[in-house]
């Protein structure tokens, strides 16, 4: 398994990844436009253009089969104007085997190089991925019904 970071070609996968990242607590499927309503599609809405947009991958076999990315925005983990908003996903063949763990401890590398202090993200309460956030140090900072709003605070290097 290769962490990296992602390549221009490869952006358009983030549609998969958004859509990858909605829970759906009863496993039934949402139609793939879901990922076009406003409020999911800043996600990945011309990525790669803003200065702190920032995306690495799991490349397995020559393979994306996942993505961490951040960029500061107004979305559904929105702490402050300075902390980036960050979504994961993996494709479910490649869950609950570290690589979801793995994306997440390189990006918080890849910020603190960069000079950030923290890194936010939303999540249902309900998401079994919560415990994957507090295993890697996220703590929540608001609640709102089912939305839970994590952040992780780095340490200075």
């Amino acid at each position: 398994m290769n962490i990296r970071p992602i390549q221009r070609n490869e952006i358009p996968l983030l549609a998969d990844f958004l859509y990858e990242a909605i829970y759906r607590s009863n496993g039934t499927p949402l139609p793939r436009t879901v990922i076009q309503h406003p409020a999911l599609w800043r996600y990945i809405d011309r990525f790669g253009t803003r200065r702190h947009d920032h995306c690495l991958v799991a490349e397995d076999g020559g393979t994306v089969v996942g993505a961490v990315w951040v960029r500061r925005m107004r979305g559904y983990g929105h702490i402050d104007d300075y902390t980036p908003e960050m979504a994961v996903a993996l494709y479910p063949q490649w869950r609950g085997q570290g690589v979801g763990t793995r994306l997440i401890d390189a990006m918080e590398q890849l910020l603190r190089r960069k000079g950030y202090a923290a890194v936010s993200l939303s999540v249902q309460r309900a998401n079994p991925a919560v415990r994957l956030y507090e295993r890697a140090g996220f703590t929540v900072a608001q609640a709102n019904g089912e939305e839970l709003v994590m952040v992780k605070k780095f340490l200075p290097l």
